[in-house]
Parts: C-alpha cells; structure tokens; sequence
C-alpha cells in the first residue's frame, strides 16, 4: 500500500468551523488498516505511552432525577413493565438523528455521550449546537471521544471545552501532539487499540446505543455513501448500566481532558465567534429538506406525546473493560467476546449474525460449525466486495468462505445499490436523491429468535482484541424475532448468496423476476479484485 495514500487518509481532520457543502471524512477503519500495512512493512516499535493527565476530577452520572421531563415521560411505562427494560428500535437514518436530537432537547440535567467518530458534516454539525444549547440551560455535558476516530483539531475540540457546562475527555490520545502524524507512528502499538463505544444518554432516564456513529453517512444525509445500521432507544433498568459504563470509560486512566492536552487557551472571543458560525451554519441547515424529514420523523412526536411504543424484556449492557486497550490482547477477561460466546454455545435452532465486518479467523469458522453440528441454522449477512468501505476486512474474510459454506453456513452478502436496501426493516436505508452507494454497518445478532444483540460488535480480530465494544444483550423474543424477519424479507433481492458449486465460488441473487449467477466478486471490477487478492497476501489479519 502506498505511504502517501496513508498518509492522506490520515491527516484530515474535523473542524469545528463551518465549511461549504458536505464532505465524508474517510473512515477510521480505513485509515487504521493503512496504517497497519505501513507499520508491518517498517516494523515500527511503540514507544510514547500514555500523556499525563495532570489533574482530573472524578465524576460520575447525576443522582436524583427523577423531577425531569424525560423522568415523567417514562414513569408509567417503566412502573407497568416492572424489572424490565423498554427496547425501541430505530432502524431509519433520520429518525435515528431525531431521537439524539430530541433528547439532546428535552434533557434537564445531564448529558453522557460517547462516541468513536465525530465528523464535521451536517449531523455532527447539527447535534453539536444542540449540546451546546442543552449546556446553555445549565445541563451538565460530558463528551468522550476517541481520538484518533474524530480525528480532531485541539484548537476545536479546546473551544467545545471552554463552555462552562461541557467537559471533553479524549480516550487514548496521541501522546504527541504536533506533529501528531509522527506521533501516531511512534506510538503505533498504543494507538492502535481504539474506543468503539456509541452511547448517548439523557437525565439516566433515555439512552441510546447501536452501531451508528456521529456523521452523514450513518443518518441518510450523504450525497455519496450511506449506511444501513441500526440503533436502540433504551428505558427501564437497563439505562443505569448504560451510565455506569459510561462512568467506568470517563474514569479511566486513558480518558484524557482535553485541556491538559492542547496547548493554547480559547478566548471568550474566539469562543463567541466560532459558536456564532455554528449557530449561522444551524440556522441554514434547518431549511434543507433534510431537516424538514429530521423534524417530521415519529420518535420526536411520540417522545413529546408520551407514546413511544417499546419491546419489553430482561436487558443488560455487555462490553469490554477499558482497560483492555492497555492490557495483552491475550488477556481476555477485560473483553466482550467471552460474554456473547455463552450466548452462541446456548443456541439450539437458529442463528443469525448481521455484521458488516466480518474476519471470523479459524476459531470463529470452528465456533459457527460447532452450531451447525448441533442442528442449528447459521446464517451469517455481511458486506460485498462492492458495498464494503473495508478493503483489507475484505481481503481476509474471502479466505473463510469456503470454509464456511463447506460448514453448512448460510453466506449472503449486501448489494451496494441504496435502492435495494429501501423499506423499514434492519436493512433499511434511504439516502437523499443522488446517494450512489450504499454499505452494511449494522451489527446485529439473534439467537434462536429469543434473545438479541444490537451494539457496536463486529465479528472481526478488531472487536475481539484490539478495541473496545459494548453493546445490549436482551432476551426479548418479540424483537429478536422481528430483526431477522425484516432483514430476511427481501434477502434475495437486497444481497448475493455465496454458493459452493464444487470447488468454485458463485453468486446469486433476484434482479426483478430473474434469478442471476454471478462467476466472481459482483459489480467490482478487476483492479479492485486484485488489489483484494494482493492485500490478503500481507500478514495484517490481526489488525483488522
């Protein structure tokens, strides 16, 4: 791979700034596994280590809030379904925003959110200068970030600090500053290992998590590229845990302030103009016709009417101990993955994966075998190679399909076309007019239509042992039944079955009324399948 093509994926940033017209920030997967490939081929040694924290006051989620409009909004609910937690999910790009925005709005006294990327487009835009209005009413803001996922600018990031009512913490931050790039590389080891986590919760009374992070693509309003994903409205028990994990991240060693990283103040000045620009770039933004489809979506009208409809059942929010960023990958008991393998050896009937990510590794194939041998139907849906934003995951998990077909899994694979991917089920997605692609970034899994997962968990070395996930396990049997009916709807339409017709790979999918064979790697062309053939050569499968 190319050092210049790292280099410029690497080096963009986020600007807290308005700009002109929309633009996708190349992804953090992209850039981490670019950085790899460098890094294998230099054997670069880490060696910074963590930045001191200087002092950091310890908090924790607000107490008491039992007084506030979101408290009052689900009492009832909550009182009638006793023990148990309130599941709705949002399948739809903008609703997906709206109920961010909308809780963003109504919140009385704190806000925790937790985010992997932050980018400066219309929705990171739009959902900062509701933070900020939420901190003008005297709401306590807390909002941690990775690092190297925003890709921010200190100076930025050291103006949303300076409100009085919002602390930044960055989580396992370059060391080195400026220049960060050399940072990056010195310290590659530390660096690589990433905080995944999404949450977003409100007075402890409402959170969200799910697999969308903060940008266009992942709520229907990029011109070029959109997701399918999915996230979860939480209410009930399952909330606490939700903000105790938020606690545990905030309070953690490698959660660094962002004022004791940057080197410059914000002047009250400089503050009032760049808040300014953002409340002139919000003012324009709410006359799109994107935001009209925002402000007419049902979560917000349901919220303010108090008639939010949820699945009800036992939850609990699994995930990785912080500290597994600076332990041993080999080290297991700071991570997710030990939680959900419990969940997979229960499962007797079905068993139905949704990641867009996919590098099962040996074990992984030997683990989804195991299931078939049981009797056990394993249906696994992932990203084509012409609908994936991941090459290299690409690259590695073509290695595993035989295999996995050899082992009686099921394999479908997504179309990248966003017109196949329209209706309201898991693989929802309707992006504006003129949105060419469309990519999978759901992670989803059901065990045997009974109990269900929606998080940030992809099925890839990444997740298991490099970053950090977290995610809601619930035993619900009306949802987790709903997720893969309304994903398998329009399977055959929406993705490519991977065949095994004796040693050789097929493809096969609807187009209309006709059933179509497809002989290599559909709608890609042959420079892209090459250049997957040749990255499945390097030794980088751990990064991916």
């Amino acid at each position: 791979m190319a050092v210049e093509c790292w280099v410029a994926s690497i080096v963009r940033r986020i600007s807290f700034n308005p700009t002109p017209g929309l633009t996708m920030q190349w992804s953090y997967r992209r850039s981490i596994q670019h950085a790899g490939v460098f890094s294998a081929i230099l054997s670069l040694a880490a060696c910074s280590g963590l930045p001191k924290a200087g002092e950091r006051t310890s908090s924790t989620a607000m107490k008491g809030n039992q007084g506030t409009v979101l408290a009052a909004a689900v009492r009832p609910q909550v009182a009638a379904h006793r023990g148990l937690s309130g599941l709705h999910s949002l399948p739809d790009g903008p609703e997906a925003l709206a109920a961010r925005l909308a809780l963003a709005d109504a919140a009385q006294r704190s806000l925790d959110v937790q985010y992997f990327i932050w980018n400066q487009d219309l929705a990171g835009k739009v959902l900062l200068e509701h933070l900020f209005r939420a901190a003008d009413r005297g709401v306590r803001v807390r909002l941690l970030l990775d690092d190297l996922g925003t890709m921010p600018s200190d100076a930025n990031l050291l103006a949303i600090d300076s409100h009085p009512n919002i602390e930044l913490r960055m989580f396992n931050p370059v060391a080195m500053r400026s220049p960060r790039l050399l940072g990056m590389i010195l310290d590659f080891g530390r660096i690589n290992r990433r905080m995944h986590n999404k949450s977003f919760t409100a007075d402890g009374q409402f959170a969200i998590v799910g697999g969308r992070n903060i940008g266009d693509e992942y709520f229907g309003a990029n011109e070029a590229i959109n997701f399918a994903d999915l996230d979860v409205v939480l209410i009930g028990p399952v909330v606490k845990e939700v903000s105790d994990e938020f606690d545990l991240y905030w309070n953690n060693q490698s959660s660094i302030p962002i004022n004791t990283l940057g080197r410059q103040d914000t002047t009250p000045e400089q503050f009032a103009a760049k808040r300014a620009a953002l409340v002139e770039y919000h003012t324009a933004a709410e006359r799109s016709g994107y935001a009209k489809a925002v402000r007419d979506c049902e979560f917000a009208r349901q919220l303010r009417h108090r008639n939010v409809s949820y699945f009800w059942g036992p939850a609990t929010i699994v995930m990785d101990n912080p500290d597994k960023v600076t332990m041993s990958s080999a080290r297991t008991e700071t991570h997710l993955a030990p939680q959900l393998r419990q969940v997979f050896n229960a499962t007797k009937r079905e068993l139905f994966l949704v990641s867009p990510y996919f590098v099962p590794g040996k074990q992984g194939v030997e683990l989804l075998a195991g299931v078939r041998r049981r009797g056990a139907r394993v249906v696994v849906i992932t990203n084509s190679l012409a609908s994936t934003d991941g090459v290299p995951v690409h690259s590695k998990y073509q290695g595993y399909r035989k295999p996995l077909l050899e082992a009686g899994v099921e394999l479908y694979e997504m179309k990248p076309i966003p017109g196949t991917l329209q209706g309201r089920g898991l693989s929802s997605l309707r992006g504006p007019a003129g949105s060419s692609t469309a990519g999978l970034h759901a992670k989803t899994f059901t065990f045997d239509r009974q109990v269900g997962f929606i998080g940030s968990f992809n099925l890839d070395p990444r997740s298991s042992k490099l970053n950090t996930e977290m995610g809601v396990l619930f035993h619900c049997p009306a949802l987790a039944k709903r997720l893969p009916e309304n994903t398998g709807r329009n399977l055959e339409h929406n993705a490519y079955r991977v065949e095994l017709v004796g040693h050789r790979l097929e493809w096969v999918t609807r187009e209309g009324d006709q059933k179509v064979r497809y002989y290599s790697e559909p709608e890609t062309s042959l420079w892209k399948r090459v250049k997957a053939q040749m990255i499945s050569w390097l030794p980088i499968e751990w990064l991916l």
